[in-house]
C-alpha cells in the first residue's frame, strides 16, 4: 500500500480500476505503485491504475495494468472515470466527457443513469491492421484475427472453452509475434447480433469484461465471422454494445 494516497475504486462489468489524480503521485515509481495498489491480497486490488488530470475542462489519463506495464487505453476504464467526473462535477459538462488517452481523444456521451450505474456511448476510433494470422502456441496451431483498437488485440473465433483461455491466453499474450504483448479474446458468434467472449488481458490475465476487448471481438466477428455491424457482446461481467460505422467504433455500456 501507499500511505497517504487517496484512491477511488470503480468498476464496469467487474473490470475494476483505481482512479488517482496525477498531481498526487509526483515522483513515485508508477509501475511499482500500480503493482502494489492493484495487488488483490496486499493492496486495494484492481485490474489497473488510472492517473488523471483536468486540462481545459477535459480529462487526460495515463494507465498502468496490474503488473505495472503501461497501457494505451481501457474502454471500461475511461467509462469509470467519466462516471466519476460527472458524479463529482470535476468538469462543467453534464452529459458529455472528453478524455485524452495514449490512443487518442475519446468522447463519452451519457445516455442513462439509474440505480448507481452511468451508461455511456463512447467513440472508440477506427480499427486498424485487421488481418488473419496463423500461429503456434501452447501446443496448438491456431488461426487468429489480429488488429488494433488503440491497443493490440488477438482474437480467436469459435466455440468458447474456458480451459483454452488459461492455456492459449498467456501463450498468445507473450507470443513473439507481439513484441509489445497483446490482449487476447475468445469469441463465439451466437447469432449475427450476439457474441459471447472470454478475455485474457495483457498485464492482467482473465477479466470479467473489457471494453476494447469487446470492440476487437466485434470487429473480428464482423469481418470474418458473419456478424452484423451492430452487436451485443456478452462477457462474464455482462453485455456491452459495439457499433461499427464509417467514422469508427462506438461502445455502449455502464460503470
Amino acid at each position: 500500500m501507499s500511505p497517504g494516497l487517496p484512491v477511488v475504486k470503480a468498476h464496469a462489468y467487474g473490470n475494476d480500476f483505481l482512479l488517482v489524480p496525477e498531481s498526487d503521485v509526483g515522483g513515485r515509481d508508477l509501475p511499482s505503485l500500480a503493482r502494489r495498489l492493484c495487488d488483490r491480497h496486499e493492496g486495494v486490488g484492481a485490474d489497473g491504475l488510472m492517473l488523471y488530470e483536468i486540462v481545459d475542462d477535459r480529462l487526460r489519463i495515463r494507465l498502468h495494468n496490474a503488473d505495472g506495464s503501461a497501457s494505451e487505453i481501457s474502454g471500461n476504464g475511461v467509462r469509470c472515470l467519466a462516471a466519476y467526473a460527472l458524479d463529482q462535477r470535476l468538469i462543467r459538462h453534464e452529459r458529455e466527457v472528453t478524455i485524452e488517452t495514449a490512443a487518442g481523444v475519446k468522447t463519452l456521451e451519457l445516455v442513462d443513469r439509474r440505480q448507481g450505474r452511468w451508461t455511456f456511448r463512447a467513440t472508440m476510433g477506427l480499427p486498424s491492421g485487421i488481418r488473419q494470422l496463423e500461429l503456434e502456441a501452447a501446443g496448438e496451431h491456431v488461426r487468429t484475427v489480429v488488429l488494433s483498437v488503440g491497443n493490440p488485440q488477438c482474437i480467436l473465433l469459435g466455440p468458447l472453452d474456458p480451459h483454452r483461455l488459461h492455456t492459449l491466453g498467456p501463450a498468445l499474450e507473450c507470443h513473439e509475434a507481439f513484441p509489445d504483448r497483446t490482449n487476447v479474446a475468445f469469441v463465439e458468434v451466437v447469432t449475427r447480433q450476439h457474441l459471447r467472449i472470454l478475455i485474457w488481458e495483457r498485464g492482467v490475465g482473465p477479466t470479467a469484461a473489457s471494453g476494447t476487448g469487446a470492440c476487437g471481438s466485434a470487429v473480428a466477428a464482423m469481418t470474418y465471422g458473419g456478424a452484423d455491424r451492430t452487436v451485443d457482446v456478452e462477457s462474464p461481467g455482462g453485455v456491452q454494445r459495439v457499433e461499427w460505422h464509417a467514422d469508427g467504433l462506438y461502445l455502449t455500456g455502464w460503470a
